[in-house]
């Protein structure tokens, strides 16, 4: 190899290894200004009561104080008839930035099922699945309840009701 052709090889590496280190260095500089737009709160430790909370209600007021939610603005959808209670899909969608989405069920002995963290301008699509339990109290009838907590410091409520066959949570 000519010793030109060898010098640009050997300066065109150099180069490259800078502008990796380069953005090595960019990425580790952004890496705490993008963690923490993904920050979370852990509600089990800073609203302990929400978790042990016997009725919606209580749950709701254990984890957002007393409010008074906008019927509509946040979508909830779900079967209505679902054979198995052990895993009820459910699915929650709103237009609307929010800061918090909390789902609850009035079926189970605690009524919290989960808290999302929204972050900036992000998107409320979520699905998941959850466990009801069908009993002789509740004869197999509930409500799953989302409520949204607005950036615009309004909440907003959405609701479903389903029958759960016998034998799904615990059953």
């Amino acid at each position: 190899m000519p010793l030109a052709t060898h010098n640009i090889l050997i300066k065109d590496a150099n180069m490259n290894r800078r502008n990796f280190i380069g953005f090595g260095v960019l990425a580790m500089a952004t890496l705490p200004a993008t963690l923490s737009a993904f920050s979370s709160i852990d509600f089990r430790k800073t609203k302990p009561d929400t978790w042990t909370a016997k009725t919606v209600d209580d749950a709701i007021k254990a984890l957002y104080g007393d409010i008074k939610p906008e019927e509509g603005g946040v979508k909830v959808k779900g079967p209505k008839v679902a054979s198995n209670g052990g895993a009820v899909p459910v699915t929650i969608k709103s237009d609307i930035q929010a800061k918090t989405v909390a789902l609850f069920q009035n079926m189970n002995p605690e009524s919290a099922v989960a808290v999302f963290n929204v972050p900036e301008d992000g998107l409320v699509d979520y699905f998941l699945k959850i466990k009801l339990k069908a009993t002789e109290e509740n004869g197999g009838n509930g409500v799953v309840t989302a409520i949204l907590e607005g950036t615009d410091g309004k909440f907003y409520k959405g609701e479903f009701k389903l029958n759960v066959a016998k034998g799904g949570c615990e059953g």
